[in-house]
């Protein structure tokens, strides 16, 4: 499975971005797709993860509330919307896809695709 993120750019604080995840080279309904994230001198840590079916979705406490994480079979794209972005916001944003239910370890993804910048200035 190949995955290929988008969206990642410099937004202003409290201000929103898109990111996309397409998938090719597997079967995507059949997997859980999640979102981390990584920020400078720090590990790579869970934002938000849903099912292959899409009725079971988590989030990390620090983005409840904030982002959506969605997805579009048709499109093998897995999308996550972030409203109210904050500075503390700021990371690499990495999509993953994994046969694991609903995974918020790094060592639970067993794909990973190449990241995408985002920045939140204040």
């Amino acid at each position: 499975v190949q995955l290929a993120e988008s969206g990642g750019g410099v937004v202003q604080a409290g201000g929103s971005l898109r990111l996309s995840c397409v998938a090719s080279g597997g079967t995507f309904s059949s997997y859980s797709m999640g979102w981390f994230r990584q920020a400078p001198g720090l590990e790579r840590e869970f934002v938000a993860v849903m099912n292959w079916s899409g009725g079971n979705i988590l989030y990390s406490d620090s983005v409840k509330g904030r982002f959506t994480i969605s997805r579009d079979t048709a499109r093998n794209t897995v999308y996550l919307q972030m409203n109210s972005l904050k500075p503390e916001d700021t990371a690499v944003y990495y999509c993953g896809a994994t046969g694991s239910f609903l995974p918020t370890r790094e060592y639970e993804i067993q794909y990973w695709g190449q990241g995408t910048q985002v920045t939140v200035s204040s």
